[in-house]
């Protein structure tokens, strides 16, 4: 699991893992549906069922890396925003002594 709070970050991880069953479960029934015509053939049919599956992989971390990357932005924020106030606070001083 990589995302760790809310309710949405278990949705998400749950469709991940529901996509990756659907990439597996694709690429092997069609695998096992024509392996007996012809092994090249099968491969192609493999990687066709599970195309489906691996969109929605990618999908899924997409949004799970734009989530990740506003929850860094966040913090990051954060950080600057108690810098600034130090920076602001130290120039006073200065400007008192001054």
């Amino acid at each position: 699991m990589r995302l760790q709070n809310g309710p949405l970050s278990f949705v998400v991880n749950f469709l991940l893992g529901v996509a990756w069953a659907a990439v597996l479960l694709g690429a092997i029934t069609s695998f096992l549906a024509f392996y007996q015509d012809s092994f090249f053939l099968a491969v192609i049919f493999a990687f066709m069922g599970a195309l489906p599956g691996m969109v929605s992989v990618l999908l899924l971390e997409h949004i799970i890396t734009g989530k990740e990357k506003h929850l860094e932005l966040k913090k990051q924020t954060a950080l600057l925003e108690k810098l600034l106030t130090k920076k602001e606070k130290i120039e006073k001083e200065n400007n008192d002594l001054k």
